[in-house]
């Protein structure tokens, strides 16, 4: 498949620059690809659509305070994004800065924190904090806020950019389908006799990545750390199984196509891709030419796909991160 299949244009007024007052305020796009059809309603509603055959799988990774500003020992400025905490004083990491800084080279974060620049992995550098790495994020660091919000990160982003459950540190971007739900909410689908499962996965930074092969099988995901509790996989036996964002899904037919658990994956979902253990997909709407659109497009159908984002614009949904949110029946 082309590329191009995969584009949309967006008013850029529709881009979400903060979330909704409350977390489950957001708006429901509700998407039966069987039919195609359509049905605008509101998050609140999403308890009334789940019961006692459901389980839900939501993923409770914990966003690092990832961005972290600094200076090289020569004083020339830098910003350095944690992709990846590799060990305790350890790190894969996005530097920026005016000329590409040296192996053996020292940077100075934050408030004086000392790293050394290691050695390079292809976009990516290795470093070594003099201290702990998640210490010196949580003292120093910044929200890693994606580069189509516009403000800088404040106290009310730290509380809103990360779920109401999220409980293993490790993701540099939000599992972002997870941001809608409050406790109330939860209480309430569990009322339903609905299922709560997790499982982790790791967001790292190469979500923001648009893809740039025009054919589109030679895009090569990154990696991402997940774990799948054997009580999560317990949970969705014989049950129907609505996948709490991408991650989520990814985690699952992760686990389902290896056969493992836990591990790396770099699991590209795209149409044609065969479904194994996901029946429902509750997602955000995102970015035109992503492998986030493409993974909607196959488990609902890319046309479907296509009528959905041309309905929320029509609609004025509210996109990306901080937006609103689309829940997909697959069909069988």
């Amino acid at each position: 498949m082309r590329l191009a299949e995969f584009d949309y244009a967006l008013p850029e007024e529709l881009i979400a620059q903060r979330p909704a007052p409350e977390r489950t305020a957001s708006r429901l796009l509700r998407l039966d690809a069987a039919s195609g059809r359509l049905e605008d309603l509101e998050f609140a509603d999403l308890p009334s659509l789940v019961g006692r055959s459901d389980t839900l799988v939501v993923n409770d990774t914990r966003v690092l305070k990832a961005r972290l500003a600094g200076a090289k020992a020569s004083g020339g400025k830098i910003e350095l994004f944690i992709e990846r905490v590799t060990g305790a004083r350890e790190a894969l990491a996005l530097i920026r800065s005016s000329h590409a800084p040296r192996t053996g080279g020292e940077l100075l974060v934050g408030d004086g924190a000392r790293v050394t620049v290691v050695g390079r992995e292809e976009d990516l550098y290795r470093v070594r904090f003099a201290e702990e790495v998640h210490a010196v994020l949580e003292r120093c660091g910044a929200v890693p806020l994606p580069p189509y919000i516009r403000h800088a990160p404040d106290a009310a982003d730290a509380e809103r950019y990360q779920t109401v459950y999220a409980a293993q540190p490790g993701a540099v971007a939000a599992p972002t389908a997870g941001l809608h739900f409050d406790r109330p909410m939860l209480a309430a689908i569990e009322a339903r006799g609905a299922r709560l499962a997790h499982i982790t996965l790791h967001v790292g930074a190469g979500t923001f990545q648009p893809v740039r092969a025009e054919n589109i099988e030679s895009h090569r995901m990154h990696q991402e750390h997940y774990a799948v509790p054997r009580e999560t996989m317990d949970a969705i036996a014989g049950r129907r199984v609505l996948a709490v964002g991408t991650t989520s899904l990814r985690a699952l037919e992760s686990a389902a196509l290896s056969g493992q658990l836990r591990g790396e994956t770099d699991l590209f979902v795209r149409p044609g891709f065969q479904f194994l253990l996901t029946d429902r997909l509750l997602t955000n709407f995102h970015l035109p030419k992503s492998s986030l659109l493409m993974l909607a497009a196959a488990f609902a159908g890319l046309e479907n796909i296509r009528c959905a984002y041309a309905h929320a614009i029509a609609r004025r949904y509210r996109f990306f991160s901080y937006g609103d949110a689309m829940l997909i029946e697959r069909a069988a």
